[in-house]
């Protein structure tokens, strides 16, 4: 009788081990879901070859924010503000941590004119700075950038890879 029993429970002992090794196995799973294909990014490249990788600013709420509390940006970046017809436009660098280069643009991405260097604004009232006749759009670079690739008024800048639809 002991002998049987004793067989029962070494039986039951493997079995329970079995059962337990195979809970604690790791089932074969699924291959987790493929990433996204990466957004393609939108450049703008100078007419000295120098490209800037740029944020879009399409919508009234983005356009507000701009570039507010960025501590650094890198000179390969910024931002490109898209209106859908000229305008006077009038930026100001309200909680703007860093100088900023604007480059006021026409619908066909000329250069109309240049706001260099423009630095943050550390107290009210903030002044507004605008171009010398409306424009279409505005390029926010780091300050100084312009003068480094020695940007002129009349210079064409050209938009690669903006998304379909982006400009308004």
């Amino acid at each position: 009788m002991r002998r049987s029993l004793r067989a029962g429970l070494a039986a039951a002992a493997l079995a329970l081990a079995l059962a337990c090794k195979g809970a604690a196995s790791p089932a074969p799973s699924a291959a987790p879901p493929p990433e996204p294909p990466p957004q393609p990014s939108t450049n703008v490249v100078f007419p000295d070859g120098w490209t800037v990788q740029v944020d879009l600013a399409l919508t009234p709420e983005q356009q507000a924010q701009g570039l507010m509390f960025v501590k650094y940006l890198p000179p390969d970046h910024g931002m490109l503000f898209l209106f859908a017809e000229d305008g006077p436009r009038s930026f100001w660098m309200k909680n703007c941590l860093i100088s900023l280069d604007l480059v006021w643009l026409d619908e066909n991405d000329r250069v109309v004119d240049i706001s260099r260097d423009v630095p943050p604004c550390e107290k009210d009232p903030c002044p507004n700075y605008s171009p010398s006749r409306p424009v279409r759009n505005v390029l926010e670079v780091q300050g100084g950038l312009c003068a480094a690739h020695k940007l002129a008024i009349g210079d064409k800048l050209v938009v690669v890879g903006l998304p379909a639809g982006a400009r308004p």
